[in-house]
């Protein structure tokens, strides 16, 4: 019926279209009104057409009319989200793609933040400092079952994808649904390496995106040997240990190479946790964990099926021992490095990581002082002393050798080699005799050994014995008398005195006092050690260090040691005083010092009542100091020879395997000038005591006692020191005839002034040295 209906509108419509009386008459003079009246007319019969058409639209038509366009409208709106999300989508990956300002080649030199290796002269690795790993090994040096075990556990299509695979990505996450926990990851080794040389452990999209990017282009730039190297080398194993050869050690106590195949997946299973799989945190968890990879090894036919069953029924058997890394090697010296670090490389790059500091440290020698440290210690029991320091610099370039700053440094890190200032003693009558000869005196110049008193003040020769007599300066350094020391003083000026201490290497505070010439003043062993280097290197002063070279990660030399040198005196008067030193050690107060046919020169010291007993000493090729005392500055009753007996204990080890070397020959002394000018104190009084004629003993009442006395009264000029298991007993004093008669007032005498000063002959006086940082 409606079909019908229709069909009669449709009809009635067309008649009406060709009904001529509706027609327009044709004309020709018009034709563009004609087209106009077409185009209105089937505009016309298109409405009607429209008006017939919607009379006959049924609700049904319109119900789906609707739904067509609603369906139309939700594609359009899911097809421009679509697009929309995917604009976008490329839009952050184009974004992230341009953020990704990472070098590959960085993976071949990476170092963790903050991380520091101290090495000694001959590469040895002193201390490390952060997290690094203590081996770096080549992938030929890793046994086949370790990279087999890596493998199996966390990449097994290692050698079939190129950084990312996708395949494990959807194994790993199937294997995860059916475990309802993770079980497996889908990161392969390549994209592991690249988390930890440029990202964090960040759990992100942008994080993950750039991880796999950066994978793709590490398998484009390094084959796959060079891949798992770097990544088994890196990989952090749990309780301290980074990389394979750490952890075998940290875990087991073995050289990578001795690991079975149970321990090698033992550590293999921990990658994914370590705090959790760790055999030292968690022996359960660890087996289970290591059965798991000895089964994928099994999987992947790395092992056979009885290797499998026997690794399996093992257990897990740990031997810890501490982080190589931890260990260290010459702590007091590696302590100082640290502090120097900063004058020479910057925080940041400190903090940045991967520093490699090249020190001069000779660790044979090192090995040698700290034995003789150890014995000096031994020795202290019987005389009163707790503590040692010893240090040795080559006085050539000024490199420091061997530091050991105490003797036990896990319980008090305190550096006696540095931060101890104690009095030098007579350590420092050098400086007062190479001033005067430099200023033109003899070593033969006499001066009256008789007690001295000048402004008040009196200095004693040990045991207050003098002779009476005349001794030359070389005599009397030879048998330290103080006297001698503050008249030369006093004939040659502080002033000149101090400038020549400081330019050969003094830095702590000198004050013009008369207790100068003894020794009064504080400084540390190693600024005094690097001073009688000057002398053995004929008056050169280079300034004692213990850096040679810094590197960065990538090897670029962040700084290296120049030969900064400063002729800080003379040749001529260091030559003669080396000449005047030796006579110290063949006949003097130094005489434990002594090493056979090898020429050697130095100078005990003792501070008052015996607190800091002294020896610096050298030959032409080292030159070594050693320190004997106590911390609190107690007295103790040794001698500076006991100093003098332990550089020379160092000192036959350092040199077995060295040549004879001679000093320089002793100058020309007649008609020589000097090479600066004295400048002679004027006190206000000045005299000498006589001194009383020896006193005669009592007639012994037994041998042996007599033997024992004599043999005390053997020596008055050396400072003799008690050896091991050996008690020294001070003889008790003689009471004489004349004891009770009163004392003679000091006969006064002429002020003893120094000679008129020699002309300068070549060098101008040296200016006062730039100050120098302390310690």
């Amino acid at each position: 019926m409606k079909q019908q209906l229709r069909q009669l509108l449709l009809s009635i419509a067309d008649k009406l279209e060709s009904d001529p009386s509706t027609a327009s008459p044709v004309t020709t003079e018009k034709p563009k009104k004609r087209r106009r009246f077409r185009r209105r007319k089937k505009r016309e019969k298109g409405q009607n057409n429209n008006i017939l058409t919607q009379r006959v639209i049924s609700p049904l038509q319109k119900i789906v009319s609707v739904r067509r366009s609603r369906r139309f409208w939700l594609l359009l709106g899911v097809s421009l989200g679509l697009s929309s999300g995917t604009i976008a989508l490329g839009y952050g990956i184009y974004q992230i793609e341009t953020s990704i300002t990472e070098s590959v080649e960085d993976v071949l030199v990476y170092a963790r933040p903050e991380t520091l290796t101290i090495e000694g002269a001959d590469g040895e690795i002193l201390q490390q400092i952060g997290p690094v790993s203590h081996e770096k090994l080549k992938i030929w040096q890793i046994p086949d079952t370790v990279q087999q075990a890596f493998i199996a556990s966390e990449d097994s299509r290692f050698e079939n994808h190129r950084g990312v695979d996708i395949q494990g990505i959807i194994r790993a996450a199937l294997s995860n649904f059916q475990a309802g926990e993770v079980v497996e990851g889908g990161s392969t080794i390549t994209q592991q390496l690249a988390r930890i040389v440029f990202l964090n452990q960040e759990r992100s999209f942008t994080r993950k995106f750039k991880e796999m990017r950066l994978a793709q282009k590490i398998e484009n730039n390094f084959n796959k040997q060079q891949i798992l190297e770097r990544y088994l080398n890196l990989v952090y194993l749990g309780s301290g240990a980074y990389g394979v050869a750490d952890a075998a050690w940290v875990h087991f106590s073995k050289p990578i190479e001795d690991l079975t195949i149970s321990e090698a997946a033992t550590l293999a299973g921990i990658v994914p946790a370590p705090s959790l799989y760790s055999p030292l945190e968690n022996k359960e968890a660890a087996k289970k964990q290591r059965d798991l990879v000895l089964e994928r090894m099994a999987k992947e036919e790395f092992i056979t099926e009885s290797e499998l069953n026997n690794a399996i029924a093992s257990p897990v058997a740990v031997n810890p021992s501490q982080p190589k890394r931890f260990a260290r090697k010459a702590p007091y010296f590696t302590d100082y490095i640290q502090q120097q670090l900063p004058n020479y490389v910057s925080p940041e790059v400190i903090q940045a990581g991967g520093i490699t500091v090249e020190t001069t440290l000779n660790s044979q020698w090192q090995e040698a002082a700290e034995e003789a440290i150890e014995n000096a210690i031994r020795y202290g029991r019987w005389q009163g002393y707790k503590q040692a320091s010893l240090t040795a610099i080559d006085p050539r370039n000024g490199q420091i050798k061997v530091m050991v700053g105490g003797n036990d440094y896990e319980n008090n890190q305190y550096n006696r080699v540095t931060q101890a200032k104690r009095q030098p003693g007579s350590t420092f009558k050098a400086f007062v005799y190479a001033t005067a000869i430099a200023a033109g005196f003899s070593p033969y110049r006499t001066f009256t050994d008789a007690p001295y008193i000048v402004d008040g003040y009196r200095p004693e020769n040990y045991g207050d014995q003098y002779s009476g007599g005349q001794v030359s300066m070389r005599q009397a350094i030879a048998s330290s008398l103080n006297v001698v020391a503050v008249q030369t003083l006093v004939q040659v000026g502080w002033n000149p005195i101090i400038n020549i201490a400081q330019r050969m290497g003094i830095e702590s505070e000198l004050k013009p006092t008369y207790s100068l010439a003894l020794g009064a003043w504080e400084v540390n062993l190693l600024e005094l050690t690097n001073a009688y280097a000057t002398l053995a290197n004929e008056g050169i002063y280079q300034e004692a260090h213990g850096i040679s070279r810094i590197l960065d990660r990538h090897g670029k030399v962040l700084y290296q040691a120049q030969a900064d040198t400063l002729q800080a005196i003379d040749a001529n008067t260091t030559n003669i005083m080396t000449w005047m030193l030796r006579g110290v050690v063949t006949s003097g107060t130094g005489t434990p010092a002594r090493l056979g046919r090898r020429p050697v020169a130095g100078k005990t010291g003792t501070s008052d009542q015996a607190r800091d007993l002294w020896f610096v000493g050298y030959i032409p090729q080292l030159t070594a100091g050693v320190w004997l005392g106590n911390d609190n500055n107690k007295p103790t009753w040794g001698a500076s020879t006991t100093a003098a007996r332990v550089w020379g204990e160092f000192m036959e080890e350092a040199t077995e395997n060295m040549d004879i070397e001679s000093f320089p020959d002793l100058p020309r002394l007649d008609g020589r000038k000097g090479s600066i000018k004295a400048e002679p104190l004027k006190p206000k009084k000045a005299y000498y005591q006589r001194v009383a004629p020896p006193e005669p003993e009592p007639e012994p009442q037994a041998r042996r006692t007599t033997r024992r006395r004599y043999a005390r009264r053997s020596s008055t000029t050396a400072q003799r020191s008690a050896p091991p298991r050996q008690r020294t007993v001070s003889r008790p004093p003689v009471r004489s005839q004349t004891a009770a008669a009163p004392k003679p007032d000091p006969k006064p005498v002429e002020t003893v002034e120094a000679s008129p000063a020699p002309e300068v002959s070549n060098i101008a006086p040296p200016a006062p040295p730039a100050a120098r940082k302390t310690e």
